[in-house]
């Protein structure tokens, strides 16, 4: 779960410039010891936000309806704070700049306008968190370390449909209910088997779960991730391969509504934040924050076991899919469904029903979710119980 580290929001400038899409036209690393400049070139007035996440720690720069067209500099590999740097689009058309980092850093940023032929830039300057040296870094490290308690990492695992929702029907009458509901006890037996780890199913019998009671079912094991798995279906009989979905921003903005309607509810969710006069405002920030950094761990974690899956047979989609599904909605847990195989074609059909295949799909998740951990590992200690404690990953 998004948990066990507070997410600092160093700084949010924003100007008012409408207008076209902006080009992120070249971008520089220097610096000096820990310190360090990241220069970035637009094509013309934007606005900017960046804020920090922990374990790993990481600085994102968020830049609104902008394109980026040149590549980005690439850390030393002896850099004393950061390890590299990646970028994506988010809600359309909007670009985040990642900043892998060693430890945390201390960050400010300014814009600059009208450069030279009407050029914009932004420049963003970390430097490291505290005074300690480095032996004092790596000393305070080893103590950390070996202070740390251990913490069992739990995997809530959703076998799609149940009781009276049978889920698609293929063409011999398998039910997507039991193949869901197999699949998942499989994969919960080989998580069991994993040092560190424990499996929670959402359902473990024939019965009938809404979707909500799902996802709050999860919540309240503390789970670190969640996967939801399905079968999917169509009127063409000969379509197939496996997907694996996130939820889509537009559905992360409405359940947002959702939670934060019930103060009582959202002041949980944010730390215990008094919404009174202005608080719904910092209410709504900080859970935005928190469906931030959920969103981009579930799209990491689907990457890890979309590949997984890929190696099993053809894809349906050979990207992570985003969509609105209810069960994916969970503001602090990393989620994500996995459509096996289509139920609907005959071929796959028979795949669902075979006992070996199950096994090699439930194999095929396990290997993406310990790759995902492998890379994201989670902190020692167990999370809050709120929202403010956010970016985990």
């Amino acid at each position: 779960m998004v948990k066990s580290a507070t997410v600092f929001l160093l700084l949010s400038a924003w100007s008012y410039a409408w207008g076209a899409q902006v080009d992120v036209r070249g971008a520089r690393l220097t610096s000096d010891g820990g310190e360090a400049r990241l220069a970035i070139d637009l094509s013309g007035a934007f606005t900017h936000k960046i804020f920090s996440l922990e374990n790993p720690d990481r600085l994102v720069i968020d830049i609104p309806d902008a394109a980026l067209r040149c590549k980005l500099p690439v850390a030393a590999g002896d850099h004393d704070t950061i390890t590299g740097l990646r970028s994506g689009i988010r809600q359309g058309d909007d670009l985040r700049i990642v900043v892998d980092l060693k430890r945390p850093v201390r960050a400010k940023s300014f814009e600059e306008g009208a450069r030279g032929k009407g050029d914009f830039r932004l420049v963003v300057d970390l430097a490291p968190s505290g005074s300690a040296t480095k032996a004092g870094d790596a000393k305070r490290l080893t103590i950390a370390s070996k202070a740390a308690k251990p913490r069992t990492l739990v995997v809530a695992i959703d076998a799609g449909h149940g009781g009276k929702d049978a889920g698609a029907i293929g063409s011999k009458g398998t039910k997507e209910k039991d193949v869901t509901l197999s699949v998942a006890r499989r994969l919960a037996k080989l998580i069991a088997k994993e040092r560190g780890m424990r499996a929670y199913l959402t359902r473990d019998n024939d019965t009938f779960v809404g979707l909500r009671t799902r996802m709050t079912r999860a919540r309240k094991q503390n789970a670190d991730l969640f996967v939801s798995i399905h079968a999917d279906a169509f009127q063409d009989p000969d379509v197939g391969g496996s997907s694996v979905y996130t939820l889509s921003p537009r559905g992360a903005s409405s359940e947002a509504a959702k939670w934060l309607a019930d103060k009582e509810n959202a002041a949980d969710l944010v730390g215990g934040v008094k919404l009174g006069e202005g608080g719904g405002d910092l209410a709504t920030m900080l859970l935005d924050m928190s469906q931030n950094a959920t969103m981009e761990q579930s799209g990491a974690a689907a990457e890890f076991v979309l590949n997984r899956l890929a190696k099993l047979g053809g894809l349906h989609k050979a990207r992570v899919q985003r969509a609105g599904f209810v069960v994916l909605k969970s503001p602090d847990v990393p989620s994500m469904l996995v459509e096996a195989a289509f139920i609907s074609n005959p071929k796959e059909e028979a795949k669902l029903r075979d006992p070996s295949h199950q096994q090699r799909l439930a194999e095929a998740i396990l290997t993406g979710i310990k790759a995902y951990f492998k890379k994201y590992p989670a902190p020692p200690l167990g999370r809050g119980d709120n929202l403010a404690d956010v970016g985990r990953r």
